[in-house]
């Protein structure tokens, strides 16, 4: 068995080092005991508070439950979890045994899950007992699957509760003797625009996005008290509450149900974190209520960063001005696992993604793969020691999206002359309008700066020439009347700060708009 070495903490980011032996479980859970962190206060949940030491015990018994039912390396575990102390647990258990690990959405479909079950042909499910009912009608449908696991005192029908098997497995586990290019992890895709894609990452690639952007750009360290908005299913929440406060010895702070203002509100106020990650639709939906401020929220709050979509410039400027805190707009990527371009702290410009987190660099190409000029729009790709190996089972797509040591995002960018990036938006959303490409986005930042608009999408509809026209649909504040008025008061008032040729030429005000579960609008369901 060979010795495991940690990843060096005092090294500068990029120079972040990866020994040849590494496991990722020993190195965020294990190592904290050997510094002296056992008694240190790790989780808190919705049940209950957790040291680093009790985490460590939680892990090893999940660890040879997985074991006792002859989980091999490199064999899938299939997590469909609320975000709790059982998901650290099973997601670290399973890779200190060199399993792989496979979070997925808790939020979708029967037909979701059979697609992926079967995808991943994972051998061991693990489900929260309220999500139970989804699985129901599939399971006996998956060959490779051998053995159901609920999480909870919920009904579990006929399976094995989680707690019953992790009570009876031993305290102490020694790790399997993997390298850090063996697999350690899958993160499912959103699958907006397709089947999901199961992206492939390594046992090394969470310590390099804790240490470029967790310790590199946030200066998170273990005295923070992070809580994420976005759930560790998501690779932008599995970094944010799990991956980046393990690497410095913090406290985390998990919830289980769905994060809106009040349930956000209440943990920030109760916790007092001192790190808020979210997504722009949440801080757009907190902002809207005019009786939530810094008085209703956590004392101690030093950082809040944003991801999933971007930031518009308005949501911004108002959420510093009632809540006092810049708010650090990045973009990131489950097939980067973590957030690679972003403002920072005393380097940020409202309005656009900031610049490339030290150890991954960029760069903007137009259709031909060559180089823009200076302030021309085109593709982002990146290049950096997170990125996925591939989409399990899946050449034709691994190959359009990973080219040699580039990833391709499919979000187009365009730098300014500062050198901060600006978002245009997905390669798939834009708009030709006369001949001249359009950003959604654009035109959404500029609708919702209107004082009677929650929310905007906006996405291409022909007009009687068959020619493709920008068409909106909003979301109102609550109490507003979506009207013909109003319709043309925001014609105009797009008119007024954009090229004309950008205006919406239709409005439709609907209640909601169609999203994914990590808060980023599903403007394909919106196209006629």
């Amino acid at each position: 068995m060979p010795e495991f070495a940690h990843v060096d903490l005092t090294v500068t980011p990029p120079a972040v080092t990866v020994p040849r032996h590494y496991n990722a479980a020993v190195d965020f859970v294990d190592r904290h005991l050997t510094q002296g962190r056992g008694d240190k206060l790790a989780i808190i949940d919705d049940g209950g508070q957790y040291s680093y030491a009790e985490v460590a015990e939680r892990v090893n018994r999940a660890g040879n439950m997985l074991r006792g039912l002859d989980v091999a390396m490199e064999q899938r575990v299939f997590l469909c979890l609320l975000d709790s102390i059982d998901f650290v647990a099973c997601f670290f258990g399973a890779i200190k045994i060199g399993a792989v690990p496979v979070p997925v959405n808790t939020l979708l479909t029967t037909n979701d899950y059979e697609y992926m079950l079967g995808d991943s042909r994972a051998g061991v499910l693990v489900v929260s007992d309220v999500l139970l009912e989804k699985f129901a009608p599939l399971i006996d449908g998956q060959p490779q699957l051998e053995h159901v696991l609920v999480s909870g005192d919920g009904v579990a029908h006929d399976h094995t509760r989680l707690d019953a098997l992790l009570a009876t497995a031993d305290t102490t586990l020694e790790p399997a003797p993997t390298c850090a290019d063996d697999v350690g992890f899958w993160l499912y895709s959103s699958g907006s625009t397709g089947a999901p894609k199961g992206a492939v990452h390594l046992q090394s690639d969470a310590v390099q996005t804790a240490a470029l952007y967790g310790s590199g750009v946030l200066g998170i360290s273990e005295d923070d008290v992070v809580f994420s908005a976005a759930k560790l299913f998501f690779a932008y929440g599995l970094g944010n509450a799990l991956t980046f406060p393990f690497h410095v010895g913090a406290t985390a702070v998990l919830m289980a149900e769905r994060p809106t203002p009040d349930s956000v509100m209440a943990r920030l106020s109760q916790h007092n974190p001192t790190i808020f990650y979210g997504v722009p639709t949440l801080y757009g939906a907190i902002l809207a209520d005019a009786g939530l401020d810094r008085g209703a929220s956590s004392q101690r709050l030093r950082r809040c960063i944003s991801a999933g979509e971007a930031l518009p410039e308005d949501i911004a400027k108002r959420w510093v001005e009632r809540f006092g805190i810049d708010i650090l707009d990045g973009i990131g990527s489950t097939e980067m696992l973590h957030i690679f371009l972003s403002n920072a702290p005393g380097d940020f410009k409202y309005g656009t993604t900031g610049k490339a987190v030290p150890g991954y660099e960029l760069r903007i190409v137009d259709e031909n793969d060559q180089a823009v000029t200076a302030g021309e729009l085109g593709e982002l790709l990146v290049r950096g020691p997170s990125s996925a190996t591939a989409y399990f089972n899946n050449r034709a797509k691994s190959l359009t999206t990973f080219q040699g040591p580039w990833t391709r995002t499919g979000d187009k960018y365009v730098q300014d002359e500062a050198g901060f990036y600006v978002y245009g938006g997905r390669s798939d959303d834009m708009l030709k309008v006369g001949g001249i490409w359009v950003s959604p986005f654009e035109v959404e930042s500029a609708l919702m700066a209107h004082d009677q608009v929650l929310e905007a999408a906006v996405v291409g509809e022909a007009d009687a020439k068959d020619l493709i026209k920008p068409k909106a649909f909003i979301v109102p504040l609550e109490g507003i009347d979506g009207s013909p008025v109003l319709a043309d008061e925001l014609k105009a008032f797009v008119k007024d700060r954009l090229a004309p040729y950008k205006y919406p030429r239709w409005i439709e005000f609907v209640e909601e708009l169609p999203k994914t579960a990590t808060g980023k609008i599903q403007r394909f369901k919106l196209r006629g």
